[in-house]
């Protein structure tokens, strides 16, 4: 008998993130014989906690598919890192339970490295429960920081958003410099993983050659021989734009952009690095300055969505439900480069137990030998996961059509469970 499956998205969305959720829905539907209906949870794996469960075989095959071109999470997502099961065994027993109430079999999460370990321990305890639920990742972050797959679906489309705002700026900047302002700050997302702000030196190229200093989480600041830098640019450019990782730190640790507040994963909450660096400069050298925090418009901007990027997120969601009619269990679908010119990859997979909290840094060799800049190897790696437009449709506004979905739920069988 065909088992239901659920599904979650989680943690902060991507332009890109839906394309998964594409797959697998799309999938799924044409494994009926194994897979019955695709619930979706309402606002990430809170739903599930909440029994509060979306029926996506509500959706037209029309409305699933504009999914791919649609940015953010069609259905909800949430920063909620559930507990150990030592800590908090009746979270993961409310799972199972409602899993049980609505046959449900399979639970793909659309997440990082926090959900692929809620992932693992949902398989984990679901066996010991006698309710075996066949877990499987479906990779997504735009940090770009888990391990094992060449990179994350999410990351390609932010790196080429912010590489064409950095060269954009740049250009904006230049044409000011002469009589007004002479320096750009732009700060990214990336908070212990440089990989955003190095797209941001892609912005410079052997064509176009751009003055760019970069500040990674993974170099010490610095600020004597930032600054130098920095005036070294101006003096030779005239201008210079600063790409600002909000992960970027003092040698002892601390954040430039640190608030002193936490979020819901116990992360410090981020915010603020392009202001100080910007001022940093200002005090010092006294040029004139405009900063920007890329924030939510990196991440939802599907009209600029990078090709590749679109592609291998709708591969992961599509690979997620075949590992899983495959018999497969607490796995990762992956992507493996096999060239970098032609670009060329495949899908592998990773288990759970290699995945779960391991974060993948930028290596010494993407990062220039005075740590504000990246590599040529950096830039073999960066491009082809930048390349190639894959625009949504647009409208006669002049806006592009992106899908809203009905989102009905299914009746509830189960007791309230509040979450904490």
């Amino acid at each position: 008998m065909a088992k239901n499956a659920f599904y979650a998205q989680s943690g902060g969305v991507t332009a890109v993130i839906n394309a998964s959720a594409c797959g697998v829905i799309e999938t799924a539907r044409q494994h009926s014989d194994k897979i019955g209906t695709v619930y979706a949870g309402r606002n990430g794996i809170i739903g599930a906690l909440t029994e509060d469960l979306i029926d996506t075989s509500k959706e037209s095959d029309e409305a699933v598919a504009a999914l791919r071109h649609t940015p953010s999470g069609a259905f909800g997502s949430c920063r909620y890192k559930m507990k150990s099961v030592e800590e908090n065994r009746a979270e993961y027993e409310r799972l199972i339970e409602v899993f049980k109430a609505h046959d449900i079999g399979y639970f793909f999460y659309n997440g990082g490295g926090d959900s692929a370990d809620t992932c693992l321990k949902v398989s984990q305890l679901s066996d010991s429960l006698g309710f075996p639920i066949q877990a499987i990742h479906v990779p997504k972050t735009v940090d770009n920081d888990l391990p094992i797959t060449d990179n994350c679906p999410g990351f390609g489309s932010v790196a080429k958003y912010i590489a064409v705002s950095t060269r954009e700026a740049s250009f904006d900047v230049a044409s000011m410099a002469k009589t007004s302002t002479k320096v750009f700050v732009l700060e990214v997302m990336g908070r212990h993983a440089g990989w955003i702000a190095a797209a941001g030196g892609m912005a410079s190229d052997a064509d176009i050659d751009l003055p760019i200093v970069i500040l990674f989480p993974e170099v010490e600041f610095d600020q004597d021989k930032f600054l130098a830098t920095v005036k070294d640019k101006v003096d030779k450019y005239g201008y210079v734009s600063v790409v600002v990782s909000e992960g970027a730190h003092w040698p002892d640790g601390r954040f430039l952009a640190e608030q002193g507040t936490r979020d819901a994963f116990g992360h410090a909450q981020l915010g603020g690095a392009a202001p100080v660096v910007a001022n940093m400069i200002k005090d010092a050298l006294g040029y004139k300055f405009h900063w920007a925090v890329a924030d939510y418009l990196q991440r939802a901007a599907r009209h600029l969505g990078s090709q590749s990027d679109v592609e291998q997120a709708y591969a992961m969601g599509k690979a997620a439900v075949e590992l899983a009619v495959e018999g497969k269990n607490s796995v990762m679908p992956t992507v493996v480069r096999k060239s970098d010119s032609p670009y060329t990859w495949e899908i592998g997979s990773a288990n759970l137990s290699e995945v779960a909290n391991v974060e993948k840094m930028m290596p010494a060799e993407f990062i220039s030998e005075d740590g504000f800049g990246i590599t040529d190897a950096c830039r073999a790696y960066l491009g082809p996961l930048m390349q190639g437009e894959s625009y949504p449709p647009y409208g006669e506004n002049g806006l592009p059509q992106y899908v809203i979905m009905k989102n009905e739920c299914i009746e509830k069988k189960l007791p309230s469970f509040e979450t904490k």
